[in-house]
């Protein structure tokens, strides 16, 4: 009998090829092993043992050979899971089916996409049925997995068993890729280190080290932040589920919610921490901020859309980190929501295959409050899910917490509107006595400063030594740092905005800090995206009116540190015209009808309890899950209407998206922008997910119909278009982008000359 072939290597005799029952066999042994935590051992074996049943068809084997054109090869294993398995087995074809194209639908194909994919139900119609290989045997299931027994028959009984098929789907994929990369490396003669060697205990050792170096604290602030952490720590025998931490802004939550998650970890055998913040531009500074604290730079784990491999001096290190970074195979993760909630709900491997690694995991969801509205239900259905039926404990961290427990005020709820609210009876506070502490850091006096034009506005920034300013528009924000920067006398005035690419922001940042540190004279205009988490610390702030949690979170770039006798914020309205998002405009709207009742205290405990009272009430239910999903409205209405586990994955995936309407546009030359010489080498790297890896760092998002200008009028190009479609588009007009406030395109019909 011929023998069949998983993996073929050019050039070699079939003799180095890999024999198709060894790399099923070991895909079913890896993903097992990834599927413990799930209970689901056997299932993910099944899985492995099948996934690449359909390379025993001799017209697979003929391309191995280079005899004919690629094969399918994934439905013949879904076809014999469906077959053989009953219920388990339709979860199990999904998985099969989707190991390298993505979770398919069910049973239509997905509306959304530009390239449908083929359902489930098809897939199994035009697969062959095929015989077992010789010395592949299939065990049988054994009762329910833990995350499914005992759950009664309601409305999350399709969301249930559809998130467990995404956990098992990771086992699969994060093993097939293992494998198939271990192969490779082996034929090869490549010792590629994967893994991590350290203990959470020496992890926490070092904290402990780091933390102790600061006491005993001097300062009334520092000593408010050791009290709070001696009590959050003490909180880590509490048994896993849900959390919160509600530590007033500057209260020291970076390394108290650090040293609750791996505390609690370590009491509880868990596996890692993966640390969750909203925007791109603080990841890097809390993951330097973790390994400094930790001492194991290896540990810690910075993944997002901006990171930039080739600025690390260590080309080993580099290395380590892409692969760890494919499935998280870290102890501490550093994240952002974007990331992080887009792979709970997406459907392709390359983003699914980490899943199962936050089975068993502290995850701290930093500034909580800003969570999606439009998504917010899935979000919280993930996150509890992820509590009950794996192991995981979820820490919501912020000053400002959103009204998010269930049940009305007299039950110890917030009122929220759906069943996916936090059960207040299971939902623990961490910190020690919030109000009192929430008083005791006050260090901002909060003013309203009523309406002005920019030109009052100015006058009062001018007349300041160090001030920051944060607009609703990055319009606007252009606008007022060209009048500071014309008009100012002394100092510099520096700009902050999504306009600008990663690399260019934080080089600013590093700016802006030194300015501080060193009392010059410093005016700086931003947008919204310095608040969460950004550490900068004026002696004043202004803040054009939104939502009182962004009131609040700018009040916290004031007088962090408790440093100045009299530091103030000011709210003000603008009275110039400038388009902002219709939300903002709406959070505006509520926090001047919250401001009624509260103006002698606009940040108090019960004035922002109000607030976020009555934008997510006002809302109601069907708001916070109010995106398209195939032919339904709201991801958990699309999933409870899938009748005979006709899950829809792809339109799922389809509609999840935290961040509507950007499309990236690649700067190219001048300080921030992708240089020649790295353009040139990049035109010989191969794989679309590299190149864009890479670009993050000199790149901005931009509205497509912008984007489309830029290309018409021949200021951008699509760079290797044969290949990858229109995915990179090049900025080639080098003065569309300027070197204080980034991306200019505001006059589309004006785009200046043509620069190469």
């Amino acid at each position: 009998m011929q023998m069949n072939y998983a993996h073929s290597i050019p050039g070699l005799h079939e003799k180095h090829w890999e024999p198709l029952c060894d790399h099923l066999r070991q895909v079913g042994r890896r993903a097992a092993l990834h599927a413990r935590d799930l209970d689901a051992e056997i299932l993910a074996q099944i899985a492995g043992l099948l996934h690449d049943l359909g390379k025993a068809k001799p017209a697979f084997q003929a391309y191995l050979r280079g005899e004919r054109n690629s094969e399918p090869h994934s439905g013949e294993g879904a076809r014999h899971a469906q077959e053989h398995y009953g219920e388990w087995g339709r979860l199990l074809a999904y998985c099969i089916a989707g190991h390298h194209a993505g979770l398919p639908n069910g049973s239509h194909s997905n509306e959304r996409n530009v390239r449908p994919a083929t359902p489930l139900d098809e897939r199994l119609k035009q697969a062959e049925g095929l015989s077992l290989p010789e010395g592949i045997i299939l065990p049988e299931p054994e009762g329910i997995p833990a995350p499914l027994a005992g759950l009664p028959a309601d409305d999350m009984a399709n969301f249930r068993l559809h998130f467990f098929t995404r956990m098992l789907f990771s086992a699969l994929v994060d093993a097939d890729f293992l494998e198939t990369e271990a192969f490779y490396d082996r034929a090869a003669g490549r010792e590629r280190e994967r893994g991590w060697n350290g203990s959470l205990k020496k992890l926490a050792s070092a904290l402990d080290a780091y933390l102790q170096a600061f006491a005993p604290p001097k300062e009334r602030i520092n000593r408010l932040r050791a009290e709070i952490l001696h009590h959050v720590r003490a909180k880590a025998a509490e048994r896993p589920g849900l959390f919160r931490l509600t530590v007033p802004t500057g209260g020291g939550k970076t390394l108290t919610s650090l040293a609750f998650a791996l505390d609690h970890a370590i009491r509880h055998g868990m596996e890692r921490v993966v640390y969750v913040i909203p925007y791109t531009s603080i990841v890097e500074q809390t993951a330097e901020v973790f390994r400094k604290a930790l001492r194991d730079r290896d540990a810690v784990l910075e993944h997002h859309s901006s990171f930039d491999w080739n600025a690390l001096d260590d080309n080993l290190e580099a290395e380590r980190l892409k692969l760890a970074a494919q499935n998280w195979d870290r102890p501490v993760i550093v994240t952002t929501a974007v990331q992080f909630f887009e792979s709970l709900y997406a459907n392709r491997p390359s983003k699914c295959r980490k899943l199962h690694r936050l089975a068993r995991s502290v995850i701290i969801l930093d500034e909580a409050q800003t969570l999606p509205l439009k998504l917010l239900r899935p979000c919280l259905a993930a996150l509890k899910e992820l509590a009950r039926g794996y192991g995981s404990s979820v820490v919501f961290c912020t000053a400002t917490q959103p009204a998010l427990l269930k049940g009305s005020a007299s039950e110890g709820g917030d009122g929220f509107p759906a069943p996916e609210g936090l059960p207040p009876e299971e939902t623990r506070e961490l910190a020690p006595d919030p109000p009192r502490y929430y008083e005791a850091f006050r260090r901002v006096e909060v003013v309203d400063a009523g309406s002005l034009d920019d030109t009052e506005l100015a006058e009062r920034l001018l007349a300041r030594r160090q001030v920051l300013v944060i607009v609703n528009s990055t319009e606007h924000a252009r606008c007022l740092f060209e009048r500071l920067h014309r008009e100012a006398a002394d100092g510099e005035t520096l700009h902050l905005s999504t306009r600008m690419t990663a690399a260019h922001r934080r080089s600013v940042l590093l700016r802006v800090r030194q300015l501080l540190k060193d009392k010059q004279p410093l005016r700086l205009v931003a947008t919204s995206l310095i608040e969460a988490g950004v550490d900068v610390d004026f002696p004043e702030v202004w803040r054009e009116i939104a939502g009182l949690d962004s009131i609040a979170q700018a009040a916290g770039r004031c007088n962090r540190e408790g440093k100045c006798e009299q530091a103030q914020t000011f709210i003000f309205r603008t009275t110039e015209e400038f388009a902002i998002p219709p939300d903002i405009r709406q959070f505006a709207t509520i926090t001047e009808q919250v401001l009624e009742k509260h103006a002698d205290d606009p940040l108090s405990l019960e004035a922002v309890r109000a607030y976020f009272r009555q934008l997510i009430w006002n809302r109601g239910p069907e708001a916070l899950d109010a995106v398209k999903t195939g032919r339904y409205t709201g991801i958990l209405k699309a999933l409870a209407e899938a009748g005979s586990l006709n899950f829809p994955f792809a339109d799922i995936a389809a509609a999840f998206r935290m961040i509507d309407g950007g499309a990236p546009l690649v700067i190219t030359g001048g300080d921030w922008g992708l240089a020649p010489e790295d353009e040139q080498r990049l035109r010989h790297v191969p794989h679309a997910g590299a190149i864009a890896r890479e670009l993050q760092r000199c790149q901005v998002q931009v509205p497509p119909r912008r984007r489309r200008e830029l290309l018409a009028a021949g200021a951008a190009e699509v760079w290797r278009e044969d290949e990858f479609g229109e995915q990179f588009v090049f900025l080639r007009n080098e003065r569309l982008y300027d070197a204080h406030t980034g991306l200019l395109f505001d006059n589309p019909h004006d785009l200046g000359e043509m620069v190469f």
